[in-house]
């Protein structure tokens, strides 16, 4: 599985992206993440865990993400260290202009058992849910 979705957001990168790579900030613009709980001690960087809480297709998910890389300003990646199966995130942002700016999500992962046969529809609600998202962070970026 391999979606991928992306939003100008009417502010500037500096500020997209402080906002977006702070995992604290998850649960004010992803809708289907309940809460974040840091294993290690904040701010981000290179290592960082963090234990997140969230519901999908109807189910509570728990897993943990490691931040695996992260360029300030220019891409976050990160990758379950547990859970239900194989996940990889990752958050790139550029500028359109000087207030403007295009942020890229992208999940990839390898589900397997029952949940590799469902990797159509896991797809196609995870890009909903992915671009109700990105128009959340819009909202509350713009709205500052």
């Amino acid at each position: 599985m391999d979606v991928v979705t992306e939003i100008v957001i009417g502010r500037p990168v500096a500020v997209v992206a402080e906002y977006a790579a702070d995992p604290s900030n998850a649960p004010e613009w992803y809708s289907n993440i309940e809460s974040v709980k840091w294993q290690t001690e904040p701010p981000i960087g290179t290592g960082s865990r963090m234990d997140f809480v969230a519901h999908f297709l109807g189910r509570r998910l728990a897993y943990t993400y490691e931040i695996v890389e992260l360029v300030p300003g220019r891409r976050l990646v990160m990758r379950t260290a547990q859970g239900p199966f194989p996940m990889e995130t990752t958050y790139e942002w550029s500028a359109v202009s000087e207030t403007a700016t295009r942020m890229t999500l992208r999940n990839r992962g390898e589900p397997s058992g029952f949940a590799a046969v469902a990797v159509p529809l896991m797809a196609a609600s995870m890009r909903r849910a992915n671009t109700k998202d990105l128009a959340r962070l819009r909202h509350v970026l713009e709205s500052r």
